[in-house]
């Protein structure tokens, strides 16, 4: 089961006593914390299975609150622990777009083939992601995910070819 799961998130601490949970979110979707969505939390290793109660935004954290789980005491043994879903829970995606976690480990490369490094982390602050790029040596790079600059995208050969753009590799 563990081999088709998919991390959504990572509960940073508890929130209130009320059983709520503070999410780091690691999705590419909102609508992963819908209530009534089901989710499991990792613990020991040992996926266990929630559905989201409730769900808001505070502070640029995902709040979620589990069903049977209204006690701060029933879920403060969830810090620290990860939240996946299972394959068949991915959604449906359009031909350019892709999973977060189909990107992260990629090689990027130049259209000239000069290899600049693999892509560590997604942010996303705003109208387009940003693949984080770290390098062999040096600070990690910030590539936006727009058409002008990423060029193709290969998951089966984990590769993906950049044009990058003035002041970009500096």
């Amino acid at each position: 089961m563990n081999d088709n799961m998919f991390t959504i998130g990572k509960i940073v601490n508890t929130h209130g006593i009320k059983g709520e949970v503070k999410v780091l979110r690691i999705s590419d979707f909102d609508e992963r914390f819908n209530p009534g969505e089901l989710v499991y939390v990792f613990k020991d290793e040992q996926p266990i299975k929630l559905k989201i109660a409730a769900h808001r935004i505070h502070k640029g954290f995902d709040l979620l609150q589990f069903e049977g789980y209204g006690n701060i005491n029933l879920v403060e043994s969830f810090k620290g622990c990860e939240l996946k879903i299972g394959e068949d829970q991915l959604s449906e995606l359009d031909e350019d777009e892709f999973y977060y976690h189909e990107i992260i480990g990629c090689e990027v490369f130049t259209a000239d083939e000069r290899r600049l490094g693999k892509i560590k982390e997604i942010l996303s602050p705003g109208a387009n992601d940003v693949w984080v790029v770290k390098q062999e040596s040096g600070k990690d790079l910030l590539i936006p995910y727009i058409e002008q600059v990423v060029k193709n995208i290969d998951i089966d050969s984990r590769k993906v070819v950049i044009e990058p753009m003035e002041g970009l590799l500096d």
